[in-house]
């Protein structure tokens, strides 16, 4: 029996998160959130906002909006607020997309944008990527798609397209450039000053990543005030509540600790790319908080992702999209130590 369910929603998949194991001890690298704990300011401001849960939250989430122009440079009009990144992305397919409309991405990238494009019954044209992870451009731009979803730095590669080819891009797609920033601040540039100069670019952030909030679900957009205006227009009521509001305003303004963590992720990056290309896995250049590596044959991927979740260690296995590939997220040093110990046993067969 199907409900009177719509078709498309019937024969679609649906989105496929990494493994959120519930019990036991695991060293969990597989869905790329902060290993360390977020600003203790974040705390403190949501045990204030405690007192004030009988109130619906401000509907626009002023209060967020107004410590992102503060930190980063735009005017309140320039942003709007998500619960998550995936929020954001939710109004863009409901904006953009239907069954005559389309939406374009070089693969492999997230794969929440094809769901996405698949719950308005349109769909996502998937161009792969050129050689080197570069973007392939013109194919993109002839697709006839009205949107673009760019996730720079790429996931799940770590890959990243400099931001004067991005422009390139933008100058001559026929439509709205999305830029999926999840892993920016992780990376040696970004695209942010972009949104003043093209009408038809936004940039997200998230503040799962480098600011250990993935558990508040809070993400940003920038674009022009005209365009935000617009989008807000399918934007739930009070998409933001209370808590997540402060908590992601005050880890925003606590930048000693956002720069403090962000600098020993990229540290321990640099550590475990070392460590891994040691062990033989080919390591793509990351820009990001994880890194993509192929690994070696015998045993591959599949064996030593298998074997390290016996060990209680969990890493992203891509079986469709890279299945010789491994995406493993940054721990902490004593969590990288740890999957570098359970590694070696699986690649020499231990048990």
């Amino acid at each position: 029996m199907n409900y009177k369910l719509l078709d498309n929603i019937l024969e679609m998949e649906g989105y496929v998160p990494g493994e959120q194991p519930q019990g036991g001890d695991y060293v969990k690298l597989n869905t790329n959130e902060n290993p360390y704990p977020p600003s203790t300011a974040v705390y403190e401001a949501i045990a204030e906002e405690f007192r004030r849960l009988r109130l619906y939250p401000q509907p626009m989430s002023n209060p967020l909006r107004e410590a992102a122009a503060e930190i980063l440079g735009f005017d309140r009009e320039w942003i709007l607020a998500g619960n998550g990144s995936d929020d954001l992305l939710m109004m863009f397919a409901q904006a953009f997309l239907s069954e005559e409309r389309f939406a374009c991405a070089p693969v492999p990238t997230y794969t929440l944008y094809r769901t996405l494009a698949q719950i308005q019954n349109s769909k996502l044209i998937e161009v792969p990527f050129a050689e080197g992870y570069e973007l392939p451009a013109a194919e993109l731009q002839a697709s006839g798609a009205v949107l673009a979803f760019l996730a720079n730095p790429n996931s799940p590669t770590g890959t990243m397209v400099p931001p004067d080819k991005i422009a390139d891009f933008a100058r001559a797609f026929p439509g709205f450039v999305l830029l999926d920033e999840a892993y920016a601040d992780f990376a040696d540039a970004n695209c942010l000053h972009l949104v003043k100069e093209y009408a038809n670019i936004g940039v997200m952030r998230t503040f799962s990543k480098s600011y250990a909030l993935a558990g508040l679900r809070v993400g940003l957009l920038f674009a022009r005030p005209e365009f935000i205006e617009q989008l807000a227009k399918v934007k739930d009521s009070y998409n933001l509540d209370r808590l997540a509001i402060v908590g992601a305003a005050a880890a925003l303004r606590d930048r000693d600790h956002f720069n403090e963590i962000t600098s020993l992720i990229k540290g321990t990056r640099g550590l475990l790319t070392e460590e891994l290309t040691k062990r033989g896995f080919d390591v793509l250049p990351s820009q990001s908080n994880f890194v993509m590596v192929k690994a070696p044959e015998p045993p591959g991927a599949k064996a030593v992702y298998l074997g390290l979740k016996e060990r209680k260690v969990l890493v992203r296995y891509f079986e469709q999209e890279m299945p010789d590939h491994l995406r493993i997220t940054v721990g902490t040093d004593v969590e990288v130590e740890a999957l570098l110990t359970q590694l070696d046993e699986v690649l020499k067969g231990g048990k």
